[in-house]
């Protein structure tokens, strides 16, 4: 399941969420948007654990974050 995702148009390429990214999978990459900025990706999804990090410090809030909820038990 895809917990993060990256609206890469209005990503501005400043590199904050890679710094803070506790797993280091936030990378700018080669890709430019259409607004001229090297944007960031993410390289492995299944490393990614949900921490909202990369969301909280982006300035233009290009990151949606999707952490799984435990189907509690029937009783």
């Amino acid at each position: 399941m895809k917990r993060v995702i990256i609206d890469q148009q209005r990503c501005k390429g400043c590199g904050l969420c890679a710094q803070v990214c506790p797993r280091k999978i936030l990378v700018l990459s080669g890709m430019i948007n259409i607004n001229g900025y090297h944007v960031v990706a993410c390289t492995d999804e299944e490393l990614c654990m949900g921490c909202g990090n990369c969301a909280t410090v982006c300035p233009v809030t290009a990151f949606e974050i999707y952490k799984p909820v435990p189907i509690a038990a029937a009783l």
